[in-house]
């Protein structure tokens, strides 16, 4: 799976501000940067210096692990190719095979 890290990262740095309630200009001056950098680094068309991150992290109090975990979003054909191995792998275990007959039949 291709992962744009740069775009992944800006989306997170955007959402995360606004969810702090920044506008981009008062973060951007939290930050010391140009609120056109930090545009950039949203967008994902710029990447941001270590220092920079620092400051990021520390002015949106969290850590670099919660900056850097993204979603697992998945295409229709990956999540299906992944339910398929998992059938495959649960087709001899009769209890774990009741389970998900069980759930696939709730759901229809």
């Amino acid at each position: 799976m291709s992962v744009n890290i740069q775009k992944e990262l800006g989306q997170k740095i955007r959402e995360l501000r606004k969810i702090k309630g920044y506008s981009q200009e008062k973060f951007a001056e939290r930050i010391d940067i140009a609120t056109n950098t930090l545009s950039s680094i949203e967008t994902g068309k710029a990447f941001m210096t270590a220092p920079t991150l620092e400051k990021i992290l520390e002015t949106l109090n969290i850590t670099p692990a919660e900056l850097f975990e993204f979603p697992q979003v998945k295409t229709q054909d990956e999540m299906y190719s992944f339910i398929l191995n998992k059938l495959e792998f649960i087709k001899s275990d009769t209890d774990r095979l009741k389970i998900m007959y069980n759930l696939v039949k709730s759901l229809i």
